[in-house]
């Protein structure tokens, strides 16, 4: 196997990170949630006011892993940072370095532009865990995640 590439999404990339969201889906037992559309990817990446970013890893001149993300900013810390919304590598070729080498751009994306923080979240069953730690990342144990999605959000939309 040749070193993995890793390059910002290019929108010849779409359809194929769109096939790799779903594989995600599946992946977290989760398929019927995915929804996502290549002209929605497309748009978010490359419409007029980006706000969601990406990477493509490479091996053998094929896509094999990817990176969706978007910056966010920290009050506390007076910066921005990146919060990595989707991390996939096919099954094959997890364990191979093209992980580290997706979340080694995101940190080289930090160092370059003064972010602080790079955030994600993980499914607690997820074996990934391991290798998160291993990177020295550490659980924010002591925060949970809300969401409102659907009904409730529209309900809370509706007292604005």
């Amino acid at each position: 196997m040749a070193e993995p590439r890793i390059r910002r999404i290019r929108p010849e990339d779409v359809e194929t990170v769109v096939e790799l969201v779903h594989a995600l889906a599946e992946y977290e037992r989760e398929p019927h949630s995915c929804h996502l559309t290549a002209p929605q990817l497309h748009d978010a990446l490359f419409g007029e006011a980006p706000a969601l970013f990406g990477h493509v890893g490479e091996v053998d001149g094929a896509i094999a892993g990817f990176t969706l993300w978007f910056l966010n900013f920290s009050t506390w810390r007076g910066t921005h940072g990146i919060y990595l919304e989707d991390l996939y590598v096919r099954e094959g070729l997890r364990g191979s370095g093209l992980g580290k080498a997706l979340l080694a751009t995101l940190a080289a994306e930090c160092a370059d532009h003064g972010y602080q923080r790079l955030e994600w979240s993980v499914l607690n069953w997820n074996p990934a865990v391991g290798f998160y730690r291993a990177l020295g990342a550490s659980p924010q144990d002591e925060w949970s995640v809300y969401r409102l999605t659907d009904g409730p959000l529209a309900k809370l939309a509706a007292d604005a």
